[in-house]
């Protein structure tokens, strides 16, 4: 299979660095800086690739089997389009990205049937461009197809390719269940991390911090439950106990990479707790808790971009 990864960021770096290890031709779309390494190190080993990335699609050497969209959410909108002309009847798009709305906007562009969704719950930190660190992962990567016209042996054997070259990788016919547990389980933790500037643990630690986590998933709850979005949950209270028993120790030395983001004055908080917000208003939810955190971390990257 031949892929293009748009986004050669922690996450396009990863899938780059370890497809083209693994013997697949693979190439990065990037905006700017074209690299031609790309050094891991971390939890899944320590390795060095030469690798191609471009900065149009029109550069790019083939047609891709599959095209990999790992830019940060604000960006996803102008990547899908980028991409268009590379899309066919024969291949495919994969969302592998953090957040709410960016599959939607996938499948709004190129149809159903076109667009396989992911989770991804394994952290990667660039150290510098063409260097990143696997930090920590809580499960596989999850790939399915929510439309389901996509054909599973298909969908199984991209989760093989991907596992066989490093990156474990299941698929489930459930995807979006996992999709929406990724973004409760962000929008608790990772604008607070950003904020004050902790870890996970920490977060879960301080009473006022885990108060305040317990609102946001509370109201995500309210506003599942009234727009009818699917989960693996009954209730915020059953999701909580696995978020603090089961989830966050795992990860609790992890900080989010929206701390890095808060910093360069630009986030994905309207693909986390601003879609909260707006899915609430949508469906007639107040969503106070997500509204005012939202906020605040669109003030400080004003702040921050000011300060620049």
């Amino acid at each position: 299979m031949k892929f293009l990864i748009v986004g050669v960021g922690a996450i396009g770096s990863a899938y780059l660095a370890f497809l083209t290890r693994a013997g697949y031709e693979a190439v990065g779309l990037v905006r700017r800086n074209p690299i031609n390494r790309i050094k891991v190190e971390g939890i899944w080993g320590e390795f060095e690739v030469p690798v191609k990335t471009y900065t149009s699609v029109q550069e790019v050497p083939f047609t891709p089997d599959l095209i990999i969209i790992s830019v940060k959410s604000y960006d996803t909108e102008s990547a899908l389009k980028s991409v268009k002309p590379l899309v066919n009847e024969k291949n495919y798009v994969m969302i592998a990205q953090n957040g709410y709305g960016n599959y939607e906007k996938a499948v709004e562009l190129f149809g159903d049937g076109r667009v396989i969704l992911s989770r991804i719950i394994f952290g990667s930190k660039v150290i510098k461009p063409g260097h990143i660190r696997i930090t920590v992962s809580a499960d596989d990567v999850v790939i399915g197809d929510p439309s389901w016209k996509i054909k599973e042996e298909f969908l199984k054997k991209l989760a093989r390719i991907f596992t066989e070259a490093g990156i474990p990788t299941r698929y489930e016919r459930d995807v979006y269940k996992y999709l929406i547990d990724k973004v409760i389980y962000n929008s608790a933790l990772n604008p607070l991390g950003a904020l004050f500037e902790v870890n996970y643990g920490k977060l879960a630690e301080n009473p006022y911090t885990k108060e305040l986590m317990d609102r946001v998933i509370e109201e995500i709850f309210d506003v599942i439950k009234a727009c009818n979005i699917p989960t693996f949950w009954k209730s915020a209270e059953e999701y909580k106990r696995v978020f603090y028993e089961k989830l966050v120790p795992p990860t609790a030395e992890h900080f989010p990479s929206m701390l890095e983001d808060i910093k360069k004055g630009k986030t994905e908080i309207d693909a986390l707790n601003g879609a909260i917000v707006t899915l609430g208003r949508k469906c007639g939810v107040n969503t106070p808790v997500n509204e005012f955190i939202t906020k605040m971390v669109k003030a400080k990257e004003l702040f921050n971009l000011k300060n620049a």
